[in-house]
């Protein structure tokens, strides 16, 4: 045997007798290998060794590439008898740790196959096709790999929750003969306080379905949640005070804030409409600083700003657009009490949050109010956040990777297999993570 052609070749058990090029092209490298494992040849039923030897087998089991020309692994094995006579077994065949029986490809080719699909977000099809492998060899071998990697979540302090479109929305006959429009949601539940990322997935965003996802868990992990992060969604809040009434919630300021410019683009174009009897312009001074009032004010040049409220209050004669604004960024200042250096005590936000609320009715704005109303429904989550500056920004992370996914390779019909994906990939950054930590 060739020592040095066995360590060029690798496959742990085996030892490389010679190389020759053949095949139906010509130009395939054939590799013929005998087993160097002494423990191939113990019974896998009693583990005694044999020396009886039955036949000889050859085995072509699928390898790994080396360069542009095909590779053949051809191994040569003995099938041996059972030398036990009270063993149930009477025959067995060579198995090594990187060919299994039973299996035509070695265990670093299932390794390798399943790190192209998992890491990289590749579509099982494409890598079955560059390995010369059959969808379902592919798929299992990506299936055993996520196996070892996703475990079940392990308790964390800080849970987040969000929503994510599965699909586009569709219309369905239903029983009774009338149109019913399905809307794919799914669920997520990001773990904002370790390195586990994306959890787990649930199919639709109601209360329901978050209730019995956080129900199938141990109570170690429901009694370790302190905190959940939710945006504004009615649905979630209920979930959350049935299924951890411990559990403080937070509601995130991206999504307050979003309301707010929200609101100021509706006073925008409502005060356009009963104006002017249509839609902005470009030549109308409101549509051109549309941007702009959706802008921070720390973003705007002095000269900017000023021109701003000069062109809204020449043509805007109840100050309607710029008393939007200036609602809008007294919220922000609210929001932005969190960041303060020293921390702020109770006092201080409650004075900030009556300002809010007395500007607010200063101003009576429809929609303006209607912000303030939905401020003080869900003052207790915003009061959490300006306290603890636990945030749900993790969490939209998270869900522009599932969307990446679901759009580069995830055209599973399973949902379970779908899932199964997307977990692998939102988590390979914090599995990479703590491999390097360790290391």
């Amino acid at each position: 045997m060739d020592h040095g052609m066995s360590l060029l070749l690798g496959l742990e058990g085996v030892e490389v007798v010679g190389v020759s090029v053949g095949g139906p092209d010509g130009r395939t490298r054939i590799v013929d290998v005998g087993t160097s494992d002494p423990a191939a040849s113990c019974c896998p039923g009693c583990g005694v060794r044999s020396t009886s030897v039955k036949e000889r087998v050859v085995c072509t089991p699928r390898d790994i590439g080396y360069g542009d020309a095909p590779i053949m692994v051809r191994w040569n094995k003995i099938r041996w008898r059972c030398v036990n006579s009270e063993c149930a077994r009477g025959s067995f065949t060579e198995a090594i740790g990187q060919v299994p029986r039973r299996r035509r490809t070695t265990t670093r080719l299932r390794e390798t196959i399943g790190r192209a699909i998992g890491d990289a977000a590749r579509s099982v099809a494409e890598v079955a096709a560059g390995h010369g492998v059959s969808w379902h060899t592919a798929h299992g071998a990506f299936v055993d790999i996520a196996a070892t990697a996703l475990t079940d979540p392990a308790p964390t302090s800080v849970l987040g929750i969000d929503e994510t479109r599965r699909g586009k929305p569709r219309w369905v006959r239903g029983g009774d003969g009338r149109w019913v429009r399905i809307d794919p949601w799914d669920t997520g539940f990001v773990d904002l306080a370790g390195d586990q990322g994306l959890l787990g997935q649930v199919t639709g965003r109601t209360s329901a379905v978050v209730i019995d996802w956080l129900a199938a868990q141990p109570a170690p992990f429901r009694d370790a949640i302190e905190y959940v992060a939710i945006d504004p969604a009615a649905s979630y809040a209920a979930a959350v005070a049935v299924a951890l009434p411990n559990a403080q919630l937070v509601v995130d300021h991206f999504h307050l804030v979003q309301l707010a410019n929200a609101m100021v683009t509706k006073v925008r174009r409502r005060v356009t409409w009963d104006r002017r009897g249509r839609r902005g312009r470009s030549t109308d001074p409101e549509w051109a600083n549309r941007r702009r009032l959706l802008m921070g004010r720390e973003r705007l040049s002095d000269n900017k700003y000023q021109k701003m409220i000069a062109d809204l209050r020449a043509h805007d004669p109840g100050n309607e657009i710029f008393a939007a604004y200036i609602v809008k960024e007294e919220l922000r200042a609210l929001l932005a009490m969190a960041r303060s250096r020293p921390r702020v005590d109770d006092s201080q936000i409650r004075e900030r949050l009556y300002r809010f609320l007395d500007l607010c009715a200063q101003v009576n704005v429809p929609e303006a109010n209607t912000l303030a109303r939905t401020i003080e429904t869900w003052w207790p989550g915003i009061c959490a956040f300006i306290r603890t500056q636990v945030t749900n920004a993790a969490t939209e992370g998270t869900n522009r990777l599932v969307k990446q996914v679901k759009r580069s390779a995830c055209g599973f019909r399973n949902i379970e297999n779908s899932r199964r994906r997307i977990r692998f990939h939102c988590t390979r950054k914090q599995r990479r993570a703590r491999i390097q930590f360790h290391c």
